[in-house]
């Protein structure tokens, strides 16, 4: 990765040419420090603003926003005010200027002109993240060549006569001076510097100029490099952080089943969980001072992400996911003439490719900035992108938030979390335990469509196919008619129906050969008619609390039998002792317990020879679905169960289920 600086010099000017709040340009602007060593320090701002953006500076890492008003001019009559907003932020090469110059003890000089009018300009430039690739000087090299086809406007002359007249006189006073400027100027500062220039006429005072700091709602949509990044570029601009720990791999509420009846452990707080990926980001993207690489660093978002994603939903993020990930965000940032993504579409590849759950895991990661608080000793005020920028992209996640009022949109965001530590624990005080009703139904009704599609595939066995002699039987069979349209016949085939109904059913989504994984293993009984008893294995439920006596659990496998209330607790069973895995166990239950001829078995591999000779012996006759055949999207959502400690959390447990 390129490593070398490149300075414009004229006279005792070296002028760094950069683009306006990007992190590649933050980083170039420390490195200019430590190899030129300059006695001053010239930044492309307003002396107007001096006061408020020094104030700003040392706020930091706690972002700031600048606000004034400005007249607004239409034609030759008075168009009002319009507010003018400057935010201040870690990864904007303006703003590191200014913090390595307070903080080396170098003089700030601010050179530019004040204006109402300062032009936008939405130049079609290449991605900054080329500079990490090319370096500077052809980056900027290619940048002179589609500048020079561009005349500036006269708000742009005129502030760049002003800065010219301001670097000279600086040229008299200082030996070596960095010159922080947009690429778009410093060309033409550099031919007008050549010249005597006159004290501009300007505005030397502007009223009306305040600091405030930014809501941390505001924080998460408004920050021209998404809050993430500029939290790992403010932790690498100090010495690199220890590697953080967390106790389990990865987990953010870990107690022990006893614990939680006592009191037990507090959780991670959130703030922790997410500041730790953060740490270990920061750390991973190379040694103190090497130059950040922007594409390693959406990787460890993406690998963080997937972490918060596994403990929070117990889906491990196959590799085949994270390669349309990455392949569909470079397509998409492609489509755009950028060579990485940007948030928005890192999130719709997020959603696109994964699903929802693990787009909102990337979003809760990607807008988190640590040191952003609503309390702070100035006045707090939240923006939106539309004030700001001038418009901004939405999306979508489900489950959305549907009663939460806020001025941030990202109202799914406020998926509920503990009050205080330990809160969620207090609703462990009934020792009993119960399923959620919601979920009770879905996996009912799921359960009888499998029934059906084993009782449709008995069918298909015992269905024949034989040439038409006299009778059509139950229609011509076209598949053996066309197969055969050599013999000229036509095949009819007739369909003979299973004698005998589905019973039990058992679904396996993890063998279970190492039971660490899926130690919860229980037996319920169904609270009425409609309802099968069930046997399962699952997750430990005191690894992922979600609210006040709810616990999130996964399955690893179930099986439902009806009619309800005949179940004993098969796991205590001595007659299932020779079953080697939980799977077996759940197989040899249902042969037991199902009162018609026929089981179903739905896993990703059939059963062992040794169960189809048992079944046979009572009578019974198992058929296998494989799992694949499946839609994985419905097995997903399945997958997933909440136990609650008592009835009376099926209350409130739809405020925190997702």
């Amino acid at each position: 990765m390129p490593q070398r600086l490149y300075l414009e010099k004229f006279g005792p000017i070296h002028a760094l040419p950069i683009l306006h709040y990007r992190m590649e340009c933050a980083q170039l602007v420390r490195m200019s420090f430590q190899q030129l060593r300059p006695d001053a320090v010239a930044i492309e701002l307003p002396a107007t603003l001096e006061a408020a953006f020094t104030k700003a500076v040392r706020r930091l890492p706690e972002i700031s926003v600048i606000s004034y008003q400005t007249a607004v001019q239409k034609g030759s009559e008075q168009g009002g005010n319009e507010t003018v907003y400057l935010l201040v932020e870690p990864a904007d090469p303006l703003v590191e200027a200014a913090r390595q110059a307070l903080a080396c003890g170098v003089p700030l000089h601010f050179v530019d002109v004040d204006t109402d009018s300062y032009p936008r300009h939405h130049e079609q430039l290449p991605d900054p993240y080329s500079i990490c690739r090319i370096g500077l000087e052809a980056y900027y090299r290619e940048y002179r060549t589609y500048a020079a086809e561009q005349r500036p406007s006269l708000a742009d002359q005129r502030r760049e006569q002003g800065m010219a007249f301001r670097l000279q006189q600086l040229a008299k006073k200082h030996q070596r001076i960095l010159f922080v400027c947009g690429m778009a100027h410093l060309e033409r500062v550099r031919d007008i510097f050549a010249i005597p220039q006159a004290e501009p006429l300007e505005r030397i005072r502007r009223d009306g100029v305040t600091l405030r700091n930014l809501h941390p709602e505001s924080c998460r949509e408004i920050l021209a490099e998404f809050p993430f990044l500029s939290a790992v570029y403010e932790h690498r601009r100090a010495p690199l952080p220890e590697e953080p720990t967390e106790k389990g791999p990865g987990m953010r509420k870990r107690f022990h089943a006893l614990e939680l009846i006592h009191g037990g452990r507090q959780e991670l707080p959130e703030e922790l969980l997410l500041g730790n990926a953060i740490l270990r980001t920061a750390r991973h993207l190379g040694k103190e001072g090497a130059f950040p690489d922007r594409q390693r660093l959406i990787y460890h978002l993406f690998c963080e992400a997937a972490r918060h994603y596994r403990q929070e939903t117990g889906e491990p993020m196959h590799i085949w996911q994270k390669r349309a990930f990455f392949r569909f965000s470079r397509n998409y940032a492609l489509q755009g003439g950028q060579l990485l993504p940007d948030l928005f579409q890192l999130l719709a590849a997020a959603r696109g490719c994964i699903d929802d759950n693990f787009a909102y895991a990337l979003c809760r990661l990607a807008t988190c900035y640590p040191w952003q608080s609503e309390s702070s000793d100035l006045a707090t005020i939240s923006i939106s992108p539309e004030e700001l920028w001038g418009g901004s992209r939405q999306i979508r996640f489900r489950p959305q938030q549907k009663r939460h009022k806020s001025l941030s949109r990202m109202g799914f965001l406020k998926r509920k979390r503990e009050k205080r530590p330990g809160e969620w624990l207090e609703g462990f005080d009934d020792p009993s335990v119960c399923s959620y009703p919601q979920e009770d139904i879905a996996i009912e009704e799921y359960g009888r469509f499998l029934k059906r599609k084993g009782s449709m595939q008995l069918s298909e066995e015992l269905s024949r196919s034989e040439k038409f002699t006299t009778s059509l039987l139950d229609g011509i069979d076209m598949r053996e008619t066309i197969r055969n349209i050599h013999e000229g016949a036509i095949y009819v085939r007739e369909q003979q129906r299973a004698k005998s109904g589905v019973g039990c059913l058992v679904v396996i989504f993890d063998e279970d050969r190492r039971s660490e994984r899926f130690p919860c293993r229980m037996t319920w009984l169904g609270e009425h008619d409609q309802e099968s008893d069930m046997a399962f294995y699952a997750t430990d439920p005191a690894e992922n609390i979600v609210g006040p006596g709810i616990c999130r659990c996964e399955y690893g496998g179930f099986l439902l039998a009806y009619p309800p209330r005949r179940m004993m607790d098969v796991w205590q069973d001595p007659d299932y002792r020779m079953a080697a895995t939980g799977a077996e166990v759940l197989l040899m239950a249902a042969l037991d317990y199902s009162i018609e001829k026929h089981v179903v078995y739905v896993a990703a591999k059939p059963p062992r020879s040794i169960f189809k000779q048992l079944a046979a012996r009572q009578g019974r006759t198992i058929v296998y679905i494989p799992l694949g055949s499946l839609s994985s999207h419905k097995l997903k959502q399945l997958r997933i169960l909440h136990i609650l400690s008592g009835k009376d959390k099926r209350e409130i447990a739809k405020e925190y289920i997702w």
